[in-house]
């Protein structure tokens, strides 16, 4: 299965909308959003998608995004979200914290750490468990749009740009 990962959309419509269509034309339909989404308007650009997020540091209006995510079917994960997606497990994390990501990666309980907060796209492996950070949707702080697809079945990551 492929899964869209993706962070720190920040309200760029334009860049999410480019998103949306790239991820329908490669027949992704699960999205794990790693935070600051913003403003609930976001959340509706995903409409047609099964969408996992969790609360970002600039995500303020939270009632409202919980509000919006349960009308449009999707599941907020709150700070911290721990799912298993065709057998893989994954934690999903916003990561402002440096020594609770790590901590996540070196427990041996997940097969997949994904995070964002950094803005820096990043994929490595950290005591066998796959780090991802997918950079920024919105291309704000470095001027790059990124986003990653993960095969769950080949238990590998793919950085691309919009």
């Amino acid at each position: 299965m492929k899964v869209a990962i993706i962070s720190d959309t920040h309200d760029n419509l334009p860049n999410v909308r480019s998103l949306v269509k790239k991820l329908k034309d490669e027949k992704v339909n699960l999205i794990l959003h790693a935070g600051d989404i913003i403003a609930p308007f976001t959340l509706k650009e995903f409409q047609g998608f099964k969408l996992y997020f969790v609360f970002g540091n600039n995500d303020g209006e939270r009632k409202l995004l919980r509000e919006t995510s349960k009308k449009l079917g999707f599941i907020a994960l709150e700070d911290f979200g721990s799912l298993e997606i065709d057998g893989r497990r994954f934690a999903l994390i916003h990561g402002k914290d440096e020594e609770i990501v790590n901590a996540l990666c070196k427990s041996g309980l997940y097969d997949v750490v994904v995070r964002g907060h950094t803005h820096k796209h990043e994929i490595k492996r950290v005591n066998g468990t796959l780090l991802i950070n997918p950079g920024e949707v919105c291309g704000y702080l470095f001027g790059e749009a990124t986003y990653v697809i993960y095969d769950t079945k080949e238990n590998r990551a793919q950085l691309l740009s919009l």
